[in-house]
């Protein structure tokens, strides 16, 4: 079977999934790549015709040990018929859990035929300059050793006899699904005396939480503390006040500061 074509498909508020599929994308080595970016509200709405013969490479981040609900509703809009595809998770140095077993269940429901999966480190949304957690990841050798997966999967899709060949592909985790992120109704604040209200934070924010007036305003119900905003503000004027966010930053980088390494199944490393 030839990869001819290859669609991106991922929910990745501070971008770190859409850095790992694109380079898994070029370790493939197709012209024809193109990126279906659910992460913001206009991405969702779009029209996304049904999948066939192209390669899907799914990916999400990790919350709590499961994927974003936000990003499965997303993901829900999308059919496809059989089409192969690659389920990868990127998660921020703790575990992975059940969410790369939720992505395979979800993308066979969606009429995927996952053919591997992987499991990233990236840098963790809850990591700041003081409390670092995976700092920089996706590093380089990150981003080679996606590369080498995407040189991988080519092979195998290659020795396929049939786009409609199934592949048993096992990964680890259990079911029902356990985990999940915690609900707190609770959202970055903002520092007024750095806010220089440019409205950055408002176009990177996935559920459409922040809102831009005279002034800028965040609504906790929709947060779903990606941390984008506190990424992407050049003024860093969106901060952590809430004592169990900062509690939950200085435990992880104090616990999950080893590191740890992709893990890939479906493929013989």
């Amino acid at each position: 079977m030839e990869i001819k074509q290859v669609r991106l498909i991922y929910f990745s508020p501070t971008g770190t999934t859409q850095k790992i599929l694109e380079s898994i994308a070029k370790g493939i080595a197709v012209e024809d790549v193109k990126h279906i970016d659910l992460t913001f509200p206009a991405g969702a709405r779009q029209t996304i015709p049904p999948f066939s013969d192209e390669l899907a490479i799914i990916g999400a981040p990790v919350y709590g040990g499961r994927l974003p609900v936000d990003a499965i509703n997303r993901f829900k809009r999308i059919k496809a018929r059989n089409t192969a595809a690659v389920v990868i998770v990127v998660y921020g140095n703790r575990e992975f859990e059940d969410a790369l077993l939720e992505l395979k269940n979800l993308a066979i429901e969606l009429g995927f035929n996952p053919v591997a999966g992987g499991a990233f480190i990236g840098e963790h949304s809850f990591a700041t300059k003081d409390t670092p957690i995976a700092h920089g990841r996706p590093d380089r050798l990150d981003v080679r050793k996606a590369m080498d997966l995407g040189a991988r999967i080519k092979d195998k899709i290659t020795a396929l006899q049939s786009p409609d060949a199934r592949v048993d592909l096992e990964i680890p985790g259990r079911f029902p699904y356990e985990g999940g992120p915690r609900s707190l109704a609770v959202s970055p604040v903002i520092d007024k005396d750095l806010c220089t209200v440019c409205g950055t934070c408002a176009t990177v924010c996935p559920t459409a939480a922040i809102s831009m007036n005279e002034c800028m305003s965040h609504n906790s119900e929709l947060c779903i503390r990606c941390c984008a905003c506190i990424k992407i503000c050049p003024a860093g004027a969106r901060v952590w006040e809430d004592s169990t966010m900062k509690y939950f930053a200085n435990w992880l980088h104090e616990n999950c500061s080893a590191r740890k390494e992709p893990q890939i199944f479906g493929i013989d490393v």
